[in-house]
């Protein structure tokens, strides 16, 4: 929302007529100021759904033999996507049984008592961590593996959060563990879209386009939820000044277990977001998308 703020500040100051006005999309669902964004609610249903297959998976594989596997999720300084991975907690599915955001500081010797005490009541441990869990002192757990490099926004490129773990079960325990990294599967993939989330971003961008034939310029439209005992939620503009370079993380009081858990109220707050599927158009058997093909020759096509 920095870019919508600088365009609406510099049409204002230069006397120009155009508006600008944000319409939210992201799964990091970390912006302030709105309930959800855009894009969050069908990431959250894929990750949700990878995690019980994954813990489904993991079942299979234990042979009476301890295993722990350590699934990575996205997410640099708030947990919202590794939240999800509660909702795998279902009538045929216990969930995982270790959660990590990065909102509260992560210490590897904590980490390991808690697995070694988990181990003592199953020999299948699914642990689901943030890639961006840290020491609360700005030093990301995969730094603990290697120097990391930085993008070019001066971000530290996050990976191998979850390999350092596995390497350090490993080294600690001596038992079998794997990690797996859902990486950008989990940002793209059309197998798991939420119909609530396709009908709300349609919503959002109509009374955004109204919003601004209104005259309206240097807002962001937000998500506002209800009080009402069934889920509803209204649109209204923002002031883009109190939302850019902010950062909405998960609450604290959502996430227990010392650090290593996420309670009823995350669940609660994401489960309405995820229903519904889509019916992804298929050409061949896989999903069809729109694409603009260029041609040197001649001008740009959609086709």
């Amino acid at each position: 929302m920095d870019t919508i703020k600088k365009l609406s500040d510099y049409a204002i100051i230069t006397g120009q007529s155009q508006k600008f006005l944000g319409v939210p999309k992201t799964i990091d669902n970390d912006l302030a100021l709105t309930d959800h964004t855009p894009g969050f609610g069908s990431a959250a249903k894929y990750i949700g759904a990878s995690t019980k297959e994954v813990i489904r998976d993991a079942q299979g594989l234990t042979y009476k033999k301890s295993m722990i596997t350590v699934l990575e999720i996205m997410g640099r300084n708030a947990g919202w996507l590794t939240g999800a991975t509660a909702l795998a907690r279902t009538e045929d599915c216990d969930g995982p049984d270790l959660i990590y955001l990065p909102e509260v500081a992560f210490s590897p010797d904590a980490f390991i008592e808690k697995v070694k005490e988990k181990l003592t009541k199953t020999s299948n441990l699914v642990v689901c961590i943030s890639e961006g869990i840290n020491d609360g002192n700005g030093k990301f757990v995969c730094e603990l593996a290697s120097d990391v490099g930085v993008d070019t926004f001066g971000h530290k490129m996050l990976t191998g959060s979850g390999k350092y773990l596995e390497n350090l079960v490993k080294d600690r325990l001596g038992v079998k563990v794997r990690s797996i990294e859902l990486n950008v599967n989990q940002r793209c993939s059309s197998a798991m879209l939420s119909a609530t989330d396709e009908k709300e971003a349609i919503a959002s961008g109509s009374f955004g386009v109204q919003t601004a034939l209104k005259g309206t310029t240097g807002m962001m439209i937000a998500f506002h939820r209800t009080d009402d005992a069934d889920y509803h939620i209204t649109y209204a503009p923002e002031d883009v000044n109190l939302i850019c370079n902010q950062e909405k993380t998960v609450p604290l009081d959502w996430i227990t277990g010392n650090g290593s858990d996420i309670g009823q109220q995350f669940i609660d707050y994401a489960l309405p977001l995820i229903q519904g599927s889509v019916k992804v158009p298929e050409e061949g058997g896989l999903p069809k998308f729109a694409y603009r093909k260029c041609n040197c020759s001649e001008p740009s096509k959609i086709s």
